[in-house]
């Protein structure tokens, strides 16, 4: 029998976190499984003060078709902020308006990879980057990650053995563990890979949701010739537009803008104007102060309940910022087995198998912390605590 479909999707699993998704719906989940924005916090008054300001400036233009590179005044936006925020130059003709950052992993697998090529991954690792690469058939090469950054000694043995064609980072607030290199681990990281060839790539969607301690340096820094960032604004501002960006040298990004056009022309042009009007118009930097200070709170109320109700072998992060911590069970338990338990007392978390490449029932997982109140954090790891005990 004939079969339609490619090589490339038939054995690239369903994101495991959006089946979970789908459980959580249910209101009486207790979930703390998405990284979901608060939605308390969405901006939805100055969004729409920015969209009528827009249709009363731009008018029926807004709604026509626009340029691949992106509306030219957002770009603007995006490069002042790398200035004010990490102090980095960055040229407008270097920024890409991307559908979301997720976009931007697809366009870089498709203008990277052939199949079989290697990427350098973080262990664990975003799922997302894992799902977006493995589409194209990567060869995943992970490299621990803990307190402090990327074990650079494994680094140094994975080029040494291999030759990646680019290595994938979440340097700040980490998805999933919520750790946070180190400007010394950037530092060491960077000058493992000088002269190598391989693009290192900063994911960043959580770095300015930080809490305490102090901003840590781009790679941009320590390796600017051969870093390229991704952005977004799901984080900070809204979610379903899903607006992203990347940050690239011209060689790359040459070849980026023939993918992007390939793939849908371009972002959504009304989108990118009602954004760049709400930055125009109002202060990101307080409206992301509401945010912090309620994330902060949140993952207080998280670590407390922790601290209160698991057996005291259960290791933990606290992070100084974003939206996740990660727990760390003894050795031989799994999570998917914890989590099994759990969801039957209507408790979901993500499971630490979906974010390696070559593990399975692993002892660790993924907390978020964002979308639930005291009450009901206190509730929903109580309840875990009590599945804890009856799993060791």
């Amino acid at each position: 029998m004939y079969f339609m479909f490619s090589n490339r999707i038939s054995d690239v699993p369903k994101s495991f976190i959006r089946e979970i998704l789908k459980v959580s719906a249910d209101p009486s989940i207790i979930s703390f499984a998405g990284g979901l924005p608060n939605r308390d916090l969405f901006p939805v008054e100055n969004i729409k003060d920015a969209t009528n300001k827009v249709f009363d400036i731009v008018g029926p233009d807004v709604l026509q078709y626009s340029n691949s590179e992106g509306y030219k005044g957002l770009r603007e936006q995006i490069a002042k902020r790398y200035k004010s925020f990490y102090g980095i130059d960055v040229s407008t003709k270097n920024i890409l308006i991307t559908n979301g950052s997720q976009q931007g992993l697809d366009l870089l697998g498709k203008i990277f990879l052939n199949e079989g090529d290697s990427v350098a991954i973080e262990e664990p690792g975003y799922l997302g980057a894992i799902q977006a690469f493995g589409v194209y058939k990567a060869n995943f090469l992970p490299v621990t990650v803990s307190e402090g950054g990327m074990d650079v000694e494994e680094l140094k043995s994975v080029l040494q053995n291999n030759e990646p064609k680019m290595i994938y980072t979440v340097p700040n607030f980490q998805n999933p563990s919520g750790i946070t290199y180190t400007n010394e681990n950037r530092k060491d990281v960077a000058e493992v890979l000088k002269g190598s060839g391989v693009y290192l790539i900063e994911d960043n969607p959580y770095a300015e949701l930080r809490f305490s301690g102090s901003n840590k340096k781009s790679f941009m820094e320590f390796l600017p010739e051969h870093t390229i960032l991704l952005g977004t604004v799901s984080k900070t501002i809204v979610p379903s537009f899903r607006l992203g960006w990347i940050v690239a040298p011209d060689i790359v990004m040459e070849k980026l803008l023939v993918a992007k056009q390939a793939a849908d022309l371009h972002t959504n042009y009304f989108c990118q104007r009602i954004v760049d009007q709400f930055l125009i118009d109002y202060s990101l930097d307080e409206h992301i102060e509401k945010i912090k200070k309620m994330y902060l709170s949140k993952k207080q109320n998280m670590v407390n309940a922790i601290k209160k109700y698991f057996p005291e072998e259960i290791e933990f992060t606290d992070p100084e910022g974003g939206m996740f911590l990660w727990v760390t069970l003894p050795k031989g338990i799994s999570s998917m087995d914890l989590f099994d338990m759990a969801i039957k007392k209507n408790v979901a978390f993500v499971p630490g198998d979906p974010f390696y490449t070559n593990k399975t029932g692993v002892n660790t997982f993924r907390l978020n912390y964002t979308n639930s109140d005291a009450d009901t954090i206190d509730k929903g790891i109580k309840i875990l605590s009590e599945c804890i005990r009856d799993i060791l």
